[in-house]
């Protein structure tokens, strides 16, 4: 079920990044598409913040793995309501934050909170500072996600025009 995800990103990537001139594998929706343990995350979130200040838009980090069954689900929540996808689309450069035990990312998510659990989400300003450490259980419902509380929290992060 993860194909269909990647389908849409991917083709969001290169309708982004055609635009900018930029090479399609990063676009402002999800840089990486999936969490990747040889990926470098200080360069992803570097390379996010960049797009970021270029665009007017925030960074979300989605720190999961994907070992992380609840991880699968947001995405696949995600990809299931348009108007969730339309707010990161519009808002947000989405970077997928690996940590598993071949990769932990340890050096880079120390410079954030704890995370309690996974997958879990920061957002930064366009400048990679810290505006908000949340935990996804508290958008949770059943064995899915609360649509509007996950509108609610995308909306209250995104910025401001």
């Amino acid at each position: 079920m993860r194909t269909p995800v990647l389908s849409a990103l991917a083709l969001a990537a290169m309708l982004t990044f055609a635009a900018s001139g930029q090479e399609s594998k990063t676009h402002s929706t999800v840089m990486p598409s999936k969490y990747d343990p040889a990926r470098d995350a200080n360069k992803d979130i570097n390379d996010a913040v960049a797009e970021a200040k270029r665009t007017g838009k925030r960074v979300l980090l989605d720190v999961g793995g994907e070992w992380c069954v609840w991880c699968h689900r947001m995405d696949s929540f995600i990809e299931q309501n348009a108007d969730l996808a339309k707010i990161l689309e519009q808002h947000y450069v989405v970077v997928k934050i690996n940590v598993d035990p071949k990769n932990r990312n340890q050096a880079v998510l120390s410079h954030y909170p704890n995370v309690p659990g996974y997958p879990h989400l920061f957002v930064l300003d366009m400048n990679g500072k810290l505006l908000r450490s949340q935990d996804t259980s508290e958008l949770e419902a059943g064995k899915s996600y609360d649509l509007e509380r996950f509108k609610s929290f995308l909306a209250k992060w995104a910025p401001r025009p």
